[in-house]
């Protein structure tokens, strides 16, 4: 859960399933936050389900809530299954309170997944449990990708600038936005023909947003007039997103903190490269360009080398249909094998 989320829906075999698997739809719409996650629920509707798999929500709740939880599916006779996404919460100022929240969860599953060999890793050593690696599937959904595949098939080789993009949007308290602003504008000045768009969403930059954030706003507004292409507006639709990604030669994730990133998936669907910090495990997802981004401070220079190393190395190709596709299905044949070894 939540089932409603893109990452758990693509979960599911890339056919109509013929198994006896099914992924319960969420109890209540919106899906966020989950209802399915707390005590109540489950002893009133315990006879609804095999096994409960959490993925997300549980960031808001209490480490006593999420043991009530715990005990409730014991009671049950019910397996937790649990997918480590993130081992630094990427809503959370401190790690403090997610630290506690997998405290409870990780030692009390029956099963333990994660994305990467490097979170796998940590969360060995941290409590002493291997959790079974299984790489994030794709992002966009597989007839979107067909299609711009076909497109990309028909279009004329293009030239130009090469477009560095930075996506801040409601700035989560994981995101450094006035530092990497900065470094991608000493970026452009020092590396001839690479450009900057900056996008942000509007509750952060407009006064009367409810996140709004003055000096950002200032910095955006010098971005602007530097040259900047800075564009303020509302959440992109998905289709929107997927255009925006497309367009963009190296999409640089401005991360202090994390752990794994969808953005990072989508790009490497769509084929655009990708800058992420060394923190968090982004480049045991997939080839990226690294640079130096934490809680304390941002290497200017690892940026500016990482832009570099893109423009170099040119276009990354598009993970194709195909991939994804048998990529998937395997994904979904193994969680079906987790869920079998905990059922009777």
């Amino acid at each position: 859960m939540p089932s409603g989320h893109v990452y758990v829906r693509h979960l599911s075999p890339p056919a109509a399933p013929t198994g006896s698997l099914v992924r319960l739809p969420d109890p209540s719409n919106p899906w966020w936050p989950p209802v399915a996650l707390d005590a109540g629920w489950i002893r009133a509707h315990a006879d609804t389900f095999d096994l409960m798999h959490v993925h997300f929500g549980f960031d808001a709740l209490a480490p006593a809530e999420l043991a009530a939880i715990v005990a409730a599916l014991r009671e049950a006779g019910k397996p937790l299954v649990l997918t480590v996404h993130d081992l630094r919460n990427p809503h959370h100022p401190t790690r403090h309170l997610h630290d506690e929240q997998l405290g409870v969860l990780v030692p009390a599953a029956d099963a333990l997944l994660t994305l990467t060999e490097g979170a796998a890793r940590e969360i060995q050593s941290r409590w002493g449990r291997r959790a079974l690696v299984v790489p994030h599937p794709h992002v966009l959904d597989l007839a979107e990708m067909g299609r711009r595949e076909r497109s990309r098939s028909d279009a004329p080789p293009t030239g130009g600038d090469f477009l560095v993009g930075v996506h801040l949007k409601s700035m989560r308290a994981c995101m450094s936005g006035v530092p990497v602003v900065n470094a991608l504008l000493h970026v452009v000045d020092t590396q001839p023909g690479v450009r900057l768009r900056v996008d942000a969403h509007r509750d952060i930059v407009e006064p009367a947003g409810a996140r709004y954030q003055p000096q950002l706003a200032a910095t955006l507004e010098r971005a602007a007039g530097s040259g900047a292409d800075v564009r303020v507006h509302d959440y992109f639709s998905d289709s929107e997103l997927w255009d925006y990604l497309s367009d963009l030669d190296l999409s640089v994730l401005p991360y202090r903190f994390g752990t794994h990133s969808g953005w990072l998936e989508a790009c490497r669907d769509l084929g655009t490269a990708v800058a992420a910090p060394r923190c968090g495990y982004y480049a045991d997802q997939g080839a990226i360009v690294s640079f130096d981004l934490d809680e304390h401070a941002l290497d200017v220079t690892s940026l500016a080398q990482a832009v570099a190393a893109a423009r170099s190395a040119g276009p990354p190709e598009p993970l194709s249909v195909a991939f994804r596709t048998e990529q998937r299905a395997d994904i979904a044949a193994t969680h079906a094998r987790v869920y079998a070894a905990l059922l009777p």
